[in-house]
């Protein structure tokens, strides 16, 4: 059975983690200069990869960690600590370096595969969003469990594409100041989610913590 408030929180834990409208302003820099067209088959192939990537977490998280024998409570402490210096970046309405360094702002610059690299991995589609979408995979029972968790997904890169179709606009309206409140919101909301993850991968490393 479909269990709609889980993958609803699920879609909403991981629209703060992608942050779309907190990549507005890069994805304008980036693709500063194209045409209209240019811009719209750059956003279309950031869909398709924050789609794509995300949904390759969920389905083959297990295999990677089972590859590299990590146990589920170690990566969701490791992961919860990755989101928890995502949001404190966050807060402060800056870029996290978990999710663009300056050298990628720089292939970001050079509009080089600008659509995958860095726009959607790892600027949205980053190590942060891939890890919550393994722990949330593992949590989830099976692999009709794993197929559930496409809608968000999906509705996420919907969601990505939307936003930054209407980058130019959404600027305007919002600005500078009005961007960085929504970041710090979503700064917020991740770092509950983390501190979630790692109290769960605590217990799950520390069993006797509860006992």
């Amino acid at each position: 059975m479909t269990d709609w408030n889980t993958l609803f929180k699920t879609g909403l834990a991981l629209f703060a983690i992608v942050n779309p409208i907190g990549g507005v302003p890069v994805f304008i820099t980036a693709t500063a200069g194209y045409s209209e067209q240019e811009r719209a088959r750059t956003v279309r192939t950031v869909g398709i990869t924050v789609f794509t990537v995300l949904t390759l977490a969920v389905f083959l998280g297990d295999s990677i960690l089972d590859f590299f024998g990590i146990s589920i409570p170690s990566f969701q402490v490791g992961g919860g600590i990755l989101l928890l210096l995502m949001a404190v970046s966050m807060l402060h309405a800056r870029q996290s370096g978990a999710r663009q360094t300056p050298e990628e702002l720089q292939v970001a610059a050079e509009r080089e595969a600008v659509a995958v690299v860095p726009l959607s991995i790892p600027l949205l589609a980053g190590p942060g969003a891939i890890s919550s979408m393994i722990i949330v995979a593992q949590q989830s029972g099976g692999f009709l469990g794993h197929l559930q968790l496409v809608l968000p997904v999906a509705a996420v890169a919907l969601l990505t594409w939307g936003i930054l179709r209407l980058s130019a606009p959404i600027t305007q309206r919002l600005g500078t100041i009005g961007i960085n409140i929504f970041t710090r919101l979503m700064g917020l909301i991740l770092a509950a989610m983390a501190v979630e993850f790692i109290a769960h991968g605590i217990i799950g490393l520390f069993p006797a913590l509860v006992s």
